[in-house]
């Protein structure tokens, strides 16, 4: 049996259970362990059958049974973890992914004991202090560090493959909660191996030791934890509420706002990593490039000289604002918790030290033995700086080693150039709030994931976790837990201002329809139901709007502007006209006004305001020049049309523009020139089809002004044979 085959008979099995068709899954289940040797499983299934059997014969006697619905829900639940690991063990044969290749060898071996790992890793804290003491013998530290990387190593790699924790390990994992000596940098790397562990396969002793790692007063600690759960939530929200333990523990959770503020924040940290890909490709482009043409500018100004010495500002200082400007632009980006990166740091992976998986997990730690060891060759202001950098909390962990190592493949002098760019005072970080670095520990934990995602070897072994984080509110299980008016508007207006207005429209609704709602709520909602082209919808958000906040020129505008896209030009006209009476110089209102009276037939009312404008404008506005040429064509003025038209075609003139002043030229008759205007129309179109639509949109209105309708399609070939 391939992957495939148990992967497609699998997912049978989990869709039968999803239906509750329990006897038909159990039978498929039978079959797809014929192929297991795993003894175990069999007898588990055999026994969950005959529970079963026992239960329908019951039943069908008529016996009165309490009991029963939870028996039932409780063969469901024990059938789906049957399947879970006969999907494992199976795989186990016959995959190639490290995961298996790792749980195959280990067949056989007795597991890692996590009590007997947890008492030496409890004694390192203070080996370390002692290991600090001599300095006269590096060597005996870094033997020290690498047996402590290498227990580390092992125990995540021994809880990533365990797929599904006994009652005496879960016991055994539960200390290391409780442990007073266990370093954070060693539970926080525990926890990147349970979470790994989970999204391979589903394990609620594992989901409940992560829950109640939440509890856990150590910052670092439940906040990797509350991000590890984040991500887990989405790919197993039907899962976790099938066992009463957990639904317990979401339900204490759920009581504490801390919690549900916390895990809010954390899935708009998740949205954020959306635009990931083009923050770095905005870095690779633009800002990078432009950093370095500037600072070239700027030596070759200082050795050159400058001609314009009638300029009121100093060139460098014209450089120095740019540069100051893009590296604001950066610290902004930075500071909203954008991946500014990825597409530098997050690309160098290619070090020994990302060659063991549970590095990309671990918490950096400058005790780490390739650290440690190299930076103590490393002069003392390099030193200062390295200390500096990797101290920054808005850089990431997997980033803090490959700038680390990046470093410390430097020569001397490369090492003191690159220290010589920053300047210790300004780069030192004063102690941040507990709420901003609880804020600054998930984002890192989130990007060390995103590194891991798209830059290990093997990720396309792993099942990107990412792809599932993206529509939290969609979720049963999340949008239960977060449901409070303040975390949903908060998440609203997030997906509001990244211009996702689908997602946003639909927490704004719901926000509707808990009555938690204001003026400035039913103004985006009638926004994002614009932009959806949904006008009379919008229409409606925005009246109730204009109610709570009355003669909002905003809102009177969008109104507006709804209406004539419906093409109620007269309604739209009515709230131009309000929205002027706010506002009465705003040209685009007066402009706007003028379209609607031409759209209502009043092509006089309607030149009259666009004359206004144009007065206004000193005859300097193409919008205008456009709008009364068009109206002047319309209303049968044509020399005046002709003049408009003119004056478009010797600015920078539209394909439009080339066509409607070939439509004057041709209802004056002046053939020729139309012919010609309609090829120039036809060349700035760009596509036959394309152009020829437009033409024959106003075959009406070339017939009312007496074009013949057999002239037409002789027309279209003159235009074609130009």
């Amino acid at each position: 049996m391939n992957e495939q085959t148990i992967e497609t008979q699998y997912g049978q099995i989990l869709s039968l259970l999803k239906q509750k068709r329990l006897k038909e899954a159990q039978a498929s289940l039978d079959v797809l362990l014929q192929e297991s040797d795993d003894w175990k499983l069999r007898n588990r299934l055999e026994s969950a059958r005959l529970s079963y059997r026992y239960m329908l014969q019951y039943m069908r006697q008529g016996t009165d049974d309490p009991a029963r619905g939870k028996l039932h829900h409780q063969l469901l639940v024990e059938t789906l973890e049957i399947a879970d690991q006969a999907r494992v063990s199976l795989l186990d044969d016959c995959s190639t992914t490290y995961y298996h290749t790792l749980r195959k060898k280990q067949k056989g071996k007795a597991p890692l004991d996590l009590a007997a790992t947890l008492k030496t890793l409890e004694t390192y804290k203070d080996d370390l202090v002692l290991f600090q003491f001599m300095d006269d013998d590096v060597k005996k530290l870094v033997s020290f560090l690498e047996r402590h990387e290498k227990t580390t190593d092992a125990l995540f790699l021994s809880v990533w493959t365990n797929s599904a924790w006994s009652v005496e390990e879960e016991r055994q994992a539960g200390a290391y909660l409780t442990s007073p000596t266990l370093t954070d940098n060693d539970l926080c790397l525990f926890i990147g191996a349970v979470m790994l562990s989970l999204t391979a396969c589903f394990d609620a002793r594992k989901m409940a030791w992560l829950l109640e790692s939440l509890s856990i007063e150590r910052l670092d600690v439940n906040q990797r934890a509350l991000t590890a759960v984040a991500f887990l939530f989405p790919l197993y929200h039907d899962r976790i509420p099938l066992y009463p333990t957990l639904t317990a523990q979401l339900a204490r959770l759920k009581a504490e706002i801390d919690f549900v503020e916390d895990l809010n924040r954390v899935y708009i940290q998740l949205l954020r990593t959306r635009e990931t890909e083009s923050i770095a490709k905005k870095m690779r482009e633009e800002f990078i490039p432009e950093m370095i043409k500037n600072i070239e500018s700027l030596h070759d100004m200082k050795f050159g000289f400058d001609e314009s010495d009638d300029d009121d500002k100093n060139p460098d200082w014209k450089i120095e604002e740019e540069m100051g400007r893009k590296m604001q632009e950066i610290n902004d980006l930075q500071l909203e918790g954008a991946d500014v990166y990825m597409g530098t740091l997050g690309q160098l992976k290619s070090f020994p030290f990302f060659q063991k998986l549970s590095n990309w997990f671990r918490p950096f730690d400058p005790n780490y033995s390739q650290v440690i060891n190299s930076i103590r060759q490393k002069p003392a202001g390099v030193k200062v700086i390295l200390a500096l950098i990797l101290q920054n909390e808005l850089i990431c962990n997997s980033d803090k080693y490959s700038l680390c190592f990046t470093t410390i493949q430097m020569n001397e002098e490369d090492s003191k150039a690159f220290a010589g760019q920053f300047d210790p005072e300004a780069m030192a970080q004063p102690p941040s709030h507990d709420d901003i670095r609880a804020e600054r520990l998930t984002n890192m934990f989130i990007q060390d994931l995103y590194r891991f995602y798209q830059s290990h070897p093997r990720r396309a072994e792993f099942r990107d976790i990412f792809k599932d984080a993206y529509t939290p509110y969609s979720i049963p299980l999340i949008k239960d837990l977060l449901d409070n008016p303040r975390m949903v508007l908060e998440m609203a207006d997030f997906l509001f201002s990244k211009g996702d207005y689908p997602q946003a429209l639909e927490l704004y609704t719901t926000l509707h329809e808990k009555r938690a709602t204001n003026a400035v709520h039913f103004q985006k909602t009638g926004f994002c139901l614009q932009k959806a082209g949904r006008y009379q919808e919008a229409v409606e958000a925005y009246q109730k709007a204009d109610i709570l906040q009355p003669e909002h020129l905003w809102t009177l505008r969008h109104l507006a502007a709804c209406y004539r896209l419906l093409h109620d030009y007269a309604t739209a006209f009515d709230y131009y006209t309000e929205a002027i009476l706010v506002a009465p110089k705003d040209r685009d209102l007066l402009f706007c006004a003028g379209s609607c009276q031409a759209g209502l037939g009043n092509y006089d009312k309607a030149l009259k305001s666009f004359f206004e404008l144009d007065f206004q404008a000193n005859g300097g506005n193409p919008k205008v020049w456009r709008a009364i040429g068009w109206c002047s064509f319309i209303s049968g003025k044509l020399g005046q049309a002709r003049k408009y038209y003119d004056k478009l075609l010797a600015a920078k003139p539209q394909a439009a523009d080339y066509l409607n002043a070939g439509h004057v030229a041709w209802c004056r008759g002046d053939v020729g020139l139309a012919a010609e205007l309609y090829s120039l129309s036809l060349a700035a179109v760009g596509n036959r089809q394309a152009f020829f639509q437009l033409f024959l949109k106003d075959k009406e209105t070339l017939l009312a002004h007496g074009i013949k309708e057999e002239d037409i399609p002789i027309m279209c070939d003159l235009i074609e044979g130009e």
